[in-house]
């Protein structure tokens, strides 16, 4: 059993975010670490999802995705978190989520573990950084390990060289994610495995 045990827990309404956890799955199995692939909660109704034909066909693609637990954080000794921008700040969905962990966090289950965070928006300057950074606002009151990607590796540049985080510019209609942010995403997932190996040989 992998000493590494990351989490990755996302929100996506349309595909996008999901492709990227994706990513981030494969580049951290790679490196032989244990990884649960979580989605939260929606929130939306149904009539919301309907009026968006690839919102449907999301949530229908992904049905068999498990739902993330506070026990899933509890479990993990690193985290990688997704969702996409809503007028600059996390998706509401997740920061529901992320608003039920004062148990857990109170009981000192999120602190010293590696964290990172990735978003998405239609345009280039639709709100990715601010999100990123109001992802750290909850994981500085964690006590997390904020990972940053920094300028550590030149395959992120041709993503847009966010050092905060992996972010994604998706123009409205488009249903591919640009292959330079799914690269950056192994590039994050390469970078919080191998801290969180530090933190964990430290550790012991």
């Amino acid at each position: 059993m992998s000493e590494i045990k990351l989490a990755i827990v996302y929100y996506s309404s349309t595909g996008t975010n999901y492709e990227m956890a994706l990513a981030a799955k494969a580049a951290a199995e790679g490196l032989g670490a244990e990884v649960r692939l979580r989605k939260v909660h929606e929130l939306a109704p149904e009539a919301a999802i309907d009026s968006n034909p690839r919102w449907r066909a999301h949530v229908e693609a992904t049905k068999d995705v498990p739902e993330v637990t506070l026990d899933d954080l509890v479990w993990a000794n690193a985290y990688l978190f997704g969702a996409p921008t809503r007028f600059g700040n996390v998706a509401a969905q997740m920061k529901q989520f992320i608003d039920t962990t004062g148990p857990v966090w109170a009981q000192g289950h999120l602190s010293n573990k590696p964290v990172a965070a990735f978003t998405s928006a239609m345009n280039d300057h639709g709100g990715q950084e601010s999100t990123l950074l109001a992802f750290y606002n909850t994981f500085y009151h964690w006590g997390s390990l904020i990972v940053g990607p920094g300028y550590t590796d030149p395959r992120l540049y041709a993503a847009g060289g966010n050092p905060y985080g992996v972010s994604a510019s998706v123009p409205q209609g488009q249903t591919e994610v640009p292959a330079p942010v799914l690269e950056a995403m192994r590039v994050l997932a390469e970078r919080i495995v191998t801290v969180a190996g530090w933190v964990v040989k430290g550790q012991s």
